[in-house]
């Protein structure tokens, strides 16, 4: 009996093997392992993940397929992922054959005690109603009004001021910090009319931005895990399952009683613009659903922006001279439109049309997100077996990782200046006017129907900020602080960004301007440096 049970498990082991090998042969990319796959890779690896995704990516042309668990039956199906940045493959899946690649049974899973059926965290004609519904609110007139209303207001009422006292006091800020307080507070004026001023001076804690962010943590948690894992300790309640319910529990509290009062104040005949006021005219709706609504688009609007601009400032502070081609493209544009007197310049507010002539702020922002996106990767689920256009197959049940920080860094694509910051990319041969790439060469904004709908209203508020602050101070990395990324969702700074704040010059740049506008050939493209953090 001890002899056959042996010559079995021996049997079974050299079964394993010989599929395992003919399981590995078949991979491309980072090295597979038997029965946990990939996972040593990524663990070994998570500092640097996309770096190291990046690496893999340029080494198999753009696609590899790996496993996650390499068990027979899982290792073909669910534990399956194929990684690419392609563009012919990005076309393929977020466009083509948009169907039969939607976010999947684990991304909803996932999400669904802080975002329900919400428009990020749903497919199908649930998505699609939303999304056309969220539509109408960021159309020219709203932008204007979102301009106006909240993105100044905030800027110059409250970011300022404090900027201004660091530099008086020559302390250093955490740009970070502020600026996720910022888009904070101006996405919640956007999404349910209602400012939580997360940005008033002192710097206060908000109770609902503070369940906000330990939900979104606490969610994000449960990608490390099986799902049996956390399904078990959020019946158990412990651990960041009961922070994640404690959390959900405050944040629907907290919106509920928005919706109770906004419900009697548009029956009292009051009107509002914003997008939970815009749902609640199509139709009647649950408070649940509403609040749903209102937290997807809270979680898309508030770190994407504030992310973007804290890379933002970090390449243009270790370029100088980006920052001197946009501080001459300010002065010429409000020179124009205000007059010489740079005293002028910092009177109000930019107006949405000053805003809109900033073409080489925009192919600076641009290029930063061509680098450093704010979502560096997401992820599909393959709903029927497919073939992606550069031939690599793709069964059902599957998922298909798209590597947008990758994308954006392929000598293929971009060419052999692919890791260097030029904002010269985006522009006309005569520098005059913006450029787009193709988006499925740059993905940063995600392309085809899932097309990000606030992409206008993010370069407006990211142009709004940066204008507002390069025309009054001189950002640099405070000494001995560490630029690095945060592994995560979306592309944090690991340490925040620490920077002294002085005041600039005025006179000194609208001197130059004069000078410029006599000599224009001084103005050279910038020179482009290659990045690395």
């Amino acid at each position: 009996m001890e002899v056959a049970t042996v010559l079995v498990v021996v049997a079974c082991m050299a079964a394993y093997v010989v599929w395992f090998t003919r399981l590995a042969s078949g991979l491309r990319g980072p090295r597979v392992w038997p029965v946990v796959g990939s996972l040593p890779g990524l663990i070994q690896h998570s500092e640097r993940m996309h770096e190291w995704i990046s690496d893999n990516l340029r080494g198999t042309g753009g696609t590899y397929q790996t496993c996650i668990c390499a068990l027979p039956g899982l290792a073909r199906r669910q534990g399956l992922v194929t990684v690419t940045c392609d563009p012919r493959n990005l076309e393929h899946v977020l466009k083509n054959r948009f169907d039969n690649y939607p976010k999947g049974p684990t991304w909803h899973a996932v999400f669904l005690d802080l975002l329900g059926d919400g428009i990020f965290n749903s497919d199908g004609d649930t998505w699609l109603f939303q999304r056309k519904t969220a539509a109408l609110e960021f159309t020219t007139r709203t932008l204007r009004t979102a301009m106006s209303r909240w993105v100044g207001h905030s800027i110059h009422l409250r970011l300022l001021p404090i900027l201004k006292e660091s530099s008086a006091k020559s302390t250093t800020v955490d740009l970070q910090d502020l600026l996720l307080r910022l888009t904070f507070d101006n996405i919640c004026g956007l999404a349910f009319g209602k400012d939580p001023e997360t940005l008033a001076q002192g710097l206060p804690e908000n109770a609902f931005a503070t369940a906000f962010d330990r939900a979104t943590e606490a969610s994000l948690r449960r990608f490390i895990f099986p799902e049996f894992v956390w399904r078990f300790k959020k019946w158990l309640q412990v651990g960041m399952e009961a922070t994640l319910s404690r959390s959900v529990a405050h944040v629907d509290c907290y919106l509920s009683a928005i919706i109770k009062a906004r419900k009697l104040e548009l029956r009292d005949g009051r009107n509002y613009d914003d997008l939970l006021s815009r749902f609640m005219k199509k139709g009647t709706y649950t408070d649940s659903f509403l609040q749903h609504v209102v937290l997807n688009f809270i979680l898309a609007g508030r770190d994407t922006s504030s992310v973007a601009l804290c890379w933002f400032f970090w390449l243009v502070t270790t370029h100088p001279a980006v920052e001197q081609r946009i501080l001459l493209e300010l002065a010429a544009v409000l020179g124009e439109s205000r007059g010489s007197d740079p005293s002028a310049w910092l009177a109000s507010p930019l107006e949405f049309e000053e805003i809109d002539r900033l073409v080489y702020l925009k192919a600076a922002l641009s290029e930063t997100l061509r680098l450093y996106p704010s979502v560096p990767e997401d992820s599909k689920y393959v709903m029927a077996d497919d073939v992606l256009p550069d031939g690599t197959f793709v069964p059902a049940g599957s998922s298909v990782t798209y590597s947008i920080y990758s994308a954006g860094r392929m000598e293929s694509v971009w060419g052999h200046d692919c890791l260097e910051y030029r904002p010269d990319r985006w522009l006309s041969p005569d520098g005059k006017r913006f450029e787009p790439h193709d988006s499925f060469k740059f993905v940063a904004f995600n392309a085809g129907p899932r097309v990000c709908l606030g992409k206008d209203l993010a370069y407006l508020q990211m142009k709004s900020i940066a204008a507002a602050l390069l025309l009054r101070h001189r950002l640099r990395v405070a000494p001995g602080h560490r630029v690095e990324q945060k592994m995560s969702l979306t592309l944090f700074m690991k340490n925040g960004l620490r920077m002294d704040v002085q005041d600039r010059d005025l006179t000194a740049m609208a001197d130059e301007l004069r000078a410029t506008q006599q000599a224009p050939e001084v103005v050279a493209p910038a020179k482009a440096v290659a990045v690395t953090a």
